[in-house]
């Protein structure tokens, strides 16, 4: 039997985690789903996640919005390990096993340890192939289109009353984060290239760490915010 784990990254339900679901699977609004999601841009029956000969075929139920995986548009896809799907504001995390018991990054296929993060049908810039990632610093459009900042006054200040131990807890909090980020920093290239600009461009597993942590993170913000949980 094919088990499934979803984590919620973003969205209402941030942090939540739908482990070793049995297929089929169904995500939308309505609480018959075995994901339900509190987004009004998510449609009653959005989309749903089947068996076929082992494979976890995931369909868009003709959902007004639309259903995207590692950022395009999808009627019908094979997922992978790690793959990201995006349904209304709520982006998940996909995982075929139990990713509490096994790092996502383990799952990694051996026969593709490197592919592009949001289109696997796009190569390199220099036309050698399927290979890494990439960030790609995009000029100023002057359109308004990006979303506003969380937090425009920069870094939070760290709460003055904490108790040694809870001094302690934090630390080790944000020294987890502090080294899982330092990684992929030190792994990322910086290329030039006509097209682009300036291009950082790091291994599909710096990205799989990237996307566990968010995991991880989500996680943590439901903890603290919902104690009783």
């Amino acid at each position: 039997m094919t088990l499934v784990t979803i984590r919620v990254l973003e969205g209402m339900e941030r942090g939540l985690v739908y482990s070793r679901e049995a297929l089929p699977v169904s995500i939308g609004r309505e609480e018959d789903n075995t994901i339900q999601l509190n987004d009004d841009r998510i449609s009653r029956f959005h989309a749903k996640l089947q068996d076929h000969s082992g494979r976890v075929i995931l369909t868009d139920l003709d959902s007004t919005n639309g259903t995207r995986v590692n950022g395009h548009p999808i009627q019908m896809r094979v997922l992978q390990q790690g793959d990201v799907i995006a349904v209304g504001r709520c982006v998940l995390l996909f995982s075929s096993q139990d990713t509490d018991e096994e790092p996502i990054t383990d799952y990694i296929a051996e026969s593709d340890p490197m592919r592009t993060a949001y289109d696997p049908g796009h190569g390199s810039p220099d036309g050698s192939g399927l290979s890494d990632f990439e960030f790609v610093e995009q000029p100023e459009s002057g359109m308004g289109t990006e979303p506003s900042e969380l937090f425009p006054r920069g870094l939070p200040d760290v709460p003055a009353s904490l108790s040694g131990l809870e001094r302690v807890q934090i630390s080790d909090v944000l020294a987890y984060i502090h080294e899982r980020l330092g990684t992929v920093v030190r792994e990322a290239t910086e290329e030039l290239h006509s097209n682009h600009g300036r291009l950082i461009r790091a291994n599909w597993s710096s990205w799989m760490r990237l996307t566990s942590l968010q995991a991880d993170v989500a996680a943590y913000l439901r903890q603290v915010n919902n104690p009783n949980d």
